[in-house]
């Protein structure tokens, strides 16, 4: 391999905060293979950056004269492409397992932490990107971003049921993936940094399993989680 592959991650006004789950997946996924990667800072609406994908949303990562986009797809062609490197997946029944990871995080998980920090991260977007942001998300989620802080109480009390199998999973071994992170654990660590990077709200107790192993991931692959600045105030636990 030559050079470094490129990224392009979201980011917020201040090009340094890159607050996407997705992004978030393929960043710790990258580490875990041990490549070089160069992000490239991209907003909502710069949609011509990435047109050489054919689509319109991030990650997108360009490999030589490869390119691939969505996060699980960047997954399986890393594994497949590096196979000498450390494994994603830990073989086909773990692949297997790790699909339902990805859509449980991404189904139930994320709309849950959406309705949580939207009005918090409206308002570290560029400028440039707010008006396409409030017009997609309200309708969306079918009522204004306003109106998502007003639900938060209740929100907040459905995320931490919600996640019950995902802390008592974790008050069982030290990561989704057994006894070291893999794939699965950087798609649940994405969604949490996506939160703690965005907003001031602590989604879980000091004592929850998942805040611990919450901290371990921000540790892993030489700190790359913690390096990434959380919000004023940020945090998920207390």
């Amino acid at each position: 391999m030559s050079g470094p592959l490129h990224l392009y991650d979201l980011a917020g006004a201040d090009e340094a905060c890159r607050f996407s789950p997705n992004c978030w997946r393929t960043r710790l996924a990258l580490a875990h293979k041990g490549l070089a990667v160069e992000t490239i800072p991209w907003r909502f609406t710069d949609k011509e950056a990435i047109a050489f994908s054919g689509q319109g949303k991030v990650p997108v990562v360009r490999d030589r004269e490869t390119t691939v986009f969505d996060s699980w797809a960047i997954a399986e062609y890393l594994e497949k492409t590096y196979p000498e490197r450390p494994s994603l997946f830990g073989g086909e029944s773990g692949h297997a397992l790790c699909r339902f990871v990805n859509q449980w995080v991404s189904e139930i998980l994320h709309p849950l932490i959406a309705r949580l920090v939207l009005p918090d991260l409206f308002l570290i977007l560029h400028e440039k990107d707010r008006a396409y942001f409030r017009k997609t998300r309200e309708a969306a989620f079918g009522t204004t971003i306003e109106a998502l802080a007003d639900e938060r109480e209740r929100n907040l009390a459905l995320f931490r049921r919600t996640v019950q199998p995902l802390r008592s999973t974790l008050a069982a071994q030290a990561y989704v993936a057994g006894t070291a992170p893999a794939y699965a654990d950087h798609i649940a660590f994405g969604a949490l940094q996506w939160a703690r990077v965005t907003s001031p709200l602590a989604l879980l107790a000091a004592d929850d399993p998942i805040a611990a192993w919450f901290g371990r991931m921000l540790d892993a692959y030489g700190g790359l989680g913690r390096g990434m600045p959380a919000a004023t105030g940020g945090q998920i636990v207390p």
